[in-house]
Order: C-alpha cells, then sequence, then structure tokens
C-alpha cells in the first residue's frame, strides 16, 4: 500500500509540473480529491489493512492529501491572479479621458413656457384653475355673453359631441365662468387657467385643430385698463426683456367691453421694422379687454360693483416668437431632434 501512496505521489507531481491553465488545474482536482478520485480510492483499503498497519497508513494518505490540496490550491491562486491582472491590463481605463455625456431629460419647450407664465401669475397672487375639456354649451358660449346665431358657434369652428349642447371647448374661458360661479358673486377672483383646447381648422404650420390657450381673469372693485396694462407689462417684460415695450389698440370681442388687442415691440428689430413683425415695428400677442357687464351678471356679480379684465393668448404663439420656431407643427411631433433644437433654443435665450 506504501508503493501505491508513494506511485500516486510521483504521478500527481508529473502532471502537475504539465498543467498549462486553470482548466488543467481543476481537472486534476477532481480526477485526485474528488469522491472518486485515487485519493479517495486509497480510504477503502483502510478497512482490509490489519489494525497495526491502519495507523501508518492513514498518516502517509493524510500527508499525500495534504500535499495534493496544497499544490493544487496554490496553483489555482497562482493562476486566477494572472487572469486578474491580464483583465485589469485589458480592461484599463484612462482616468485622463473626458466622462462621458449621459442625456438626460428636459421639459418639453412649450411645457417650459407655460410654467413660466404661471411662475409670473403665480408670483401676482393668481391662482392656476383647471377645467374639463368636454364642455357644456352655456359655459363655452352662453354666459360669456355669445348668442345662438353668433359665427363663433359655427360647427366650422366647433368640435360638437351631442347635438349642440356638448361640445370640444373652444376656449378655456369657461374654467372662467365655472371659478365666478363658485364665488357665489361675492368674492375677487384672480386667476389664469391653462389647457387644451379645440376648433375645427387646418393643420398648417400656423394653425392646428388643437391648441393650448392660457386665458387669465381678474374680478375685483375699481378694476380699469390700466390694471390690465400694467399686468401685461410685467409678463411682457418678463419673457421677452426689460426693455420690451407694450401698447393697447382697440378690437372688439363678445364678452369684453371696452376690448383691445395687446401688442409687443418687436424683440428683433429693436421696433425698426423687420419681416417678423410684417415692418410695423409691433406684435400682436394676445386680445384681452374689461368684462362684459352682461357676463358678470350671468355669474352672479353685480357690475355696478363689481368689475375686471380678462385676457386670452396662446402658448404655442408666445412659445414661437420666443424661440424663433416657425412651424406650430413641430411642438407635438415626436422626432427627438426635434427636442435637441429646442434645448439650443433654449440655450440660447438664456
Amino acid at each position: 500500500m506504501k508503493d501505491k501512496i508513494e506511485e500516486i505521489k510521483k504521478e500527481f507531481r508529473e502532471k502537475i509540473s504539465g498543467v498549462k491553465n486553470l482548466n488543467d488545474v481543476n481537472e486534476l482536482k477532481v480526477n485526485y480529491l474528488g469522491k472518486k478520485g485515487a485519493i479517495s480510492e486509497l480510504t477503502t483499503y483502510l478497512k482490509e489493512l490489519p489494525n497495526e498497519e491502519k495507523k501508518d497508513f492513514g498518516k502517509l494518505l493524510n500527508e499525500l492529501k495534504t500535499e495534493v490540496s496544497s499544490v493544487i490550491e496554490e496553483k489555482i491562486k497562482s493562476y486566477e491572479e494572472l487572469a486578474l491582472n491580464e483583465k485589469l491590463k485589458n480592461e484599463s481605463i484612462d482616468v485622463t479621458l473626458p466622462g462621458t455625456k449621459i442625456k438626460s431629460g428636459a421639459p418639453h419647450i412649450l411645457e417650459k413656457i407655460i410654467e413660466d407664465i404661471e411662475d409670473v401669475f403665480m408670483s401676482m397672487g393668481y391662482d392656476v384653475v383647471d377645467g374639463p375639456e368636454i364642455e357644456e354649451d352655456k359655459y363655452n358660449f352662453e354666459m360669456l355673453n355669445i348668442p345662438k346665431g353668433h359665427p363663433a358657434r359655427d360647427a366650422q369652428d366647433t368640435f360638437y359631441l351631442s347635438g349642440d349642447e356638448i361640445l370640444l371647448r373652444s376656449q378655456t374661458s369657461p374654467v372662467q365662468i365655472r371659478t365666478m360661479l363658485s364665488k357665489g358673486g361675492k368674492e375677487p377672483v384672480r386667476m389664469i387657467c391653462p389647457g387644451k383646447t379645440y376648433r375645427r381648422d387646418d393643420d398648417d404650420a400656423t394653425h392646428s385643430h388643437q391648441f393650448v390657450q392660457i386665458e387669465g381673469l381678474l374680478v375685483d372693485k375699481a378694476v380699469s385698463l390700466s390694471d390690465l396694462k400694467g399686468t401685461f407689462e410685467v409678463l411682457a417684460k418678463h419673457l421677452f426683456g426689460s426693455h420690451t415695450e407694450i401698447r393697447l389698440r382697440p378690437s372688439y370681442y363678445q364678452f369684453t367691453e371696452p376690448s383691445v388687442e395687446l401688442d409687443i415691440s418687436c424683440f428683433k428689430c429693436k421696433g425698426e421694422g423687420c419681416s417678423l413683425c410684417k415692418n410695423t415695428g409691433w406684435i400682436t400677442v394676445c386680445g384681452a379687454g374689461i368684462v362684459h357687464p352682461n357676463v358678470l351678471r350671468n355669474c352672479g356679480y353685480d357690475p355696478s360693483i363689481w368689475t375686471g379684465f380678462a385676457f386670452g393668448f396662446g402658448a404655442e404663439r408666445l412659445a414661437m416668437l420666443k424661440y424663433g420656431i416657425g412651424d406650430l407643427r413641430v411642438f407635438y411631433q415626436t422626432d427627438l431632434r426635434e427636442v435637441d433644437a429646442f434645448d439650443r433654443r433654449e440655450q440660447e435665450n438664456d
């Protein structure tokens, strides 16, 4: 049996000296130390030996097992360290290289200008109010002093859903009506209502059947056009720069009297005349006016006590002006290249 141990020891030393990689070492480990390996098989002979020989044989067997285990573990450690060094060499990182730029999401340019306008008006004490997009005729037209038969009711302009009573709102003015009604004609109102509106219109560079309108309303005592002018001036200077001038021109709307168009001085040519302002030096931004007495009465306010002003403009138009966008349709496209263009325009304006 001693000769058998020496034979296995000699055989192992020859084979371990010829291994070339980690797989070879693991194979030797199985062949000699595994459950069916050469060393494990030697233990089966213990029961066949006389008691006086078992002690010596067990000692020699343990020495063989210890030697084989030690050599194999050393070889495994050596090859694993070699593999790690090779991996580190091949995967080395040059810390002097610039970092990889990870693109992060950013607000849509239209959403950004809406939030910007909301911030301006909230700083002046206005509430931001929302309302239903599927609206009743009485809120969208009748209570706004737009009677039956008015051109704005024409089916070519409005999306009717059920007869002539239920429709997709063509303006966010119904939110103003609902807000005034909720006050019972007893409290002041100071609000803006941004939201989607719908009209039968062609989809082209400057028109869309869906667009975002931002309307505002202030109802209180002794409100005049000068209050409207001052409010609009704050917004215009915030959006287009402190050098921006404003003007009011007479106009006509069913729900305001008097009614005005609000213009800003052309920020591109500084009032000298260019293609953007059609050589007038001015750009029309929105319509506005003093709330019509009939509208106040419809909502429970006594026009002899309460007055107010209202205004409305398209968020897309403001964004097109501010960021030099020539086609309204790009706001609703899913082309990520347009988003990159928005980011560049925003950086240029900042």
